[in-house]
């Protein structure tokens, strides 16, 4: 398990990031917006809370939506390319931590959500402060974009690991155990274990993407394994990559993504 001083070495990485994100990380699904609003009962102009906005790749749809959205952003480079990338939207960024945050006034946020980030917020605050920040019967959305292995994927992926193991990267870069599409770890025990929230919606979706090795490689530089490894390992890493996806005749390399939407409802 990582600990806590781990924990914020690794979510402060992505600052490194912060030129390379919003064109390196995956769009999600539209679906899986349309999913949020009807789960969330949200109506045009309702107030959003999103935690971890990074450079606003699940801020911009829905913003474009019409919503009010509030976002509180750790990273001050990445706060700063946030609010590039949503000038002229009704967003305002907040750079700072959700843990320590505190609302001007009586929030009543009609939804509070994070997309790819509610894993790097401290599990003894996010439930509660969240709780608090939401209206009465007010909704709690969070999702990741994680990797998803299908049987009839991509070969790569398991043949470049004994790359990560020979660098002495194998257990932290690659520790999962290949989930399928649809295999993805759910979070509704927990979510409903902290007894302020009720899950009234749960979907897995998938998605696949094809990479150049250029843009393969600049998404590996916006995952904290991979932006924390020594500068030679990288660069060996890189340079194998390289050379395996340049024997292909299309070189290029595709990549299933995996996401689990949970929406769940204040209690109280």
């Amino acid at each position: 398990m990582v600990s806590k001083d781990e924990n914020k070495i690794l979510r402060e990485s992505f600052e490194q990031a912060a030129n390379i994100y919003q064109q390196a990380r995956p769009e999600y699904p539209e679906e899986l917006f349309e999913d949020v609003i009807r789960a969330a009962q949200l109506s045009s102009g309702d107030r959003l809370l999103e935690i971890g906005c990074a450079t606003g790749k699940a801020t911009l749809p829905l913003a474009e939506r019409g919503y009010n959205i509030t976002c509180i952003e750790l990273g001050a480079e990445l706060a700063s390319a946030a609010r590039r990338n949503l000038a002229g939207l009704n967003v305002d960024i907040i750079n700072g931590s959700f843990e320590e945050w505190q609302p001007e006034s009586e929030a009543g946020y009609d939804l509070v959500y994070a997309a790819t980030a509610w894993k790097w917020i401290d599990p003894e605050v996010r439930y509660m402060k969240a709780w608090q920040v939401l209206r009465p019967g007010g909704h709690l959305a969070i999702w990741s974009a994680n990797h998803v292995f299908p049987d009839d994927g991509d070969p790569f992926f398991r043949e470049i690991q004994e790359v990560y193991y020979e660098l002495g990267e194998g257990k932290e870069v690659a520790q999962n155990d290949w989930p399928r599409p649809g295999e993805l770890p759910e979070e509704k025990a927990e979510i409903e274990t902290s007894g302020l929230f009720e899950v009234v919606h749960l979907r897995h979706f998938d998605w696949e993407l094809v990479y150049t090795i250029d843009d393969y490689i600049q998404l590996l530089n916006t995952f904290s394994g991979h932006i924390l490894m020594e500068e030679w390992k990288r660069e060996k890493l890189y340079q194998e990559i390289r050379v395996r996806l340049e024997a292909r005749t299309e070189k290029t390399v595709r990549r299933h993504w995996g996401a689990v939407l949970h929406v769940a409802r204040r209690i109280g």
